[in-house]
């Protein structure tokens, strides 16, 4: 079972985990930083390649607003290798197969949100036509993303929980949130 939400002000979660490509992410290390902790679903999810995409096209303007990107999927490292490693992001991406990490973040699994998804037509047909969509994301859990934007001082500015499967922050949010 996951654990309850988390709520503005709260301390971040700390950790330390390896990325898929075998580095030490440590979220102390990014004390005095700002960071935008993205959860997405498995690596072969197109909605969440769409945002690992979107993410990378804008990487350079977060990092100009002093933001720092940690992404972790339900994933192994193999599988992110497979799908959303192939973009090479500048940012780590950390696998989390158990979900150890979602559990403690309180990130939720939830089927009506995959129904919510398949409801907005325009959406679907942007996943459809991303040239990341697969036949294998169809069978993966129904975790629904989440972000949490932690302040240099360690702790949630912003828990933003999606309401579907490719419902995350709004990039201008995370920007906006860079500037202040």
């Amino acid at each position: 079972m996951f654990m309850k939400r988390l709520d503005e002000n709260q301390p971040a979660i700390g950790f330390s985990l390896t990325d898929y490509r075998g580095r030490k992410i440590t979220l102390s290390n990014y004390q005095g930083k700002k960071v935008l902790l993205s959860f997405f679903r498995a690596a072969s999810c197109p909605f969440c390649n769409l945002r690992v995409h979107q993410l990378i096209k804008h990487y350079e303007e977060l990092k100009e607003h002093n933001i720092e990107l940690i992404a972790l999927f339900a994933s192994s490292g193999e599988e992110i290798l497979e799908y959303a490693g192939k973009q090479d992001a500048p940012f780590p991406i950390i696998p989390d197969s158990n979900l150890e990490l979602y559990k403690k973040y309180g990130v939720e699994q939830s089927r009506p949100a995959m129904f919510k998804t398949m409801m907005r037509p325009v959406k679907m047909m942007r996943m459809m036509f991303s040239g990341f969509f697969n036949i294998k994301s169809l069978k993966e859990e129904p975790i629904v993303p989440a972000d949490f934007l932690i302040d240099e001082r360690q702790r949630i500015y912003r828990a933003y929980y999606g309401k579907d499967f490719g419902d995350h922050i709004p990039l201008d949010t995370i920007l906006t949130w860079g500037k202040s």
